[in-house]
């Protein structure tokens, strides 16, 4: 893999400052959340501490972490079971409040109160459905992707902490969804298609339709993110490639990366605002999972930051400064 001096990742990576606070570095950024099948962990990593010399598991840069094993308000859901190999995290900030959503392949799927480390929402969905993805719609209710279910639901999550009622499309291969403001559209992905859906009826009650669908430009369809730098547009990986969709052009643009092979097989992808900088996560073979990796990748500028002893699965740029306290150690 590729490497750049020290000082050049700790530009990539530095967690932008609190509010008053002198930056320490002149190109702050995001700090980053990834997901550690490992410690069965969900991690946020600031920057700033990034690049102090490997010590060992416990002693990794991170700011911020939770896990499903840690939370006693999620006993009911037997995480032991319903939390194996977590696979995805994101940061949504709803009415001033910051939520960790995730999901595991084990069934559970959550929606986290970052401030507090409670949890606002949690279901399981069942292990045979194999959940890959998960958003928070803007009136609180939670949308689901299940690869082996192949299906996406809209849960009432807004009802209460354990609302099971939900509304479902069917989508095989189902892997990423992720919620348009700018259009109120649902956009979900599966193995061959990327479909828009409404979300309709109300908050207790919803439904879906489907708005469009477009073919993806290959098979494999697997991390649907949006292009923060340009609202609407979102970011695709599928088996060997990634691309850039448009959906008011209905296109797809191919990404290249200065490694091709770094283009093949993504779990996640992402651009941090204001720098462009892409981070992704592909397996590298080298860790206890064949779906895996132990390092964070980034492109424009190439660089990597290897977390020894970590079997991560999907990486993001986690927006602002961390929160400061959580669940799990």
């Amino acid at each position: 893999m590729l490497r750049t001096p020290l000082a050049a990742v700790s530009a990539l990576l530095l967690c932008a400052p609190a509010a008053g606070a002198q930056a320490t570095s002149p190109s702050p950024g995001w700090a980053v959340v990834a997901v550690d099948q490992a410690s069965r962990r969900v991690l946020v990593l600031d920057g700033a501490r990034d690049l102090m010399p490997y010590q060992g598991p416990e002693r990794l840069p991170v700011v911020w972490r939770w896990s499903a094993d840690t939370a006693a308000d999620l006993a009911d859901l037997a995480p032991a079971h319903s939390w194996t190999f977590p696979d995805e995290a994101k940061s949504r900030v709803r009415q001033g409040r910051r939520y960790l959503i995730t999901t595991a392949s084990g069934g559970l799927a959550a929606v986290v109160d970052t401030a507090t480390g409670t949890t606002r929402w949690a279901a399981d969905v069942g292990r045979a459905a194999n959940p890959h993805s998960i958003e928070l719609l803007p009136d609180g209710n939670v949308a689901v992707a299940a690869s082996d279910g192949g299906w996406v639901r809209v849960y009432a999550a807004s009802q209460g902490p354990r609302a099971t009622a939900f509304a479902a499309h069917r989508l095989p291969g189902a892997h990423g969804v992720q919620w348009d403001e700018r259009t109120g559209l649902l956009w979900a992905l599966g193995d061959e298609e990327l479909t828009a859906l409404r979300v309709g009826g109300t908050p207790a009650a919803p439904t879906l339709t489907v708005a469009r669908t477009t073919p993806l430009p290959e098979s494999g369809g697997h991390d649907l993110a949006p292009v923060l730098a340009a609202a609407g547009r979102f970011w695709i990986s599928t088996s060997t490639g990634l691309w850039r969709y448009d959906p008011a052009a209905d296109h797809f643009t191919p990404v290249h990366l200065s490694d091709p092979d770094a283009e093949r097989n993504v779990k996640s992808i992402g651009d941090e605002p204001g720098t462009g900088r892409l981070l992704t996560t592909a397996p590298d073979h080298r860790g206890p999972c064949d779906w895996c990796t132990s390092s964070l990748t980034l492109h424009r500028p190439d660089g990597t930051r290897p977390l020894p002893g970590t079997a991560l699965y999907k990486a993001r740029w986690w927006g602002g400064r961390p929160p400061t306290s959580g669940h799990g150690a």
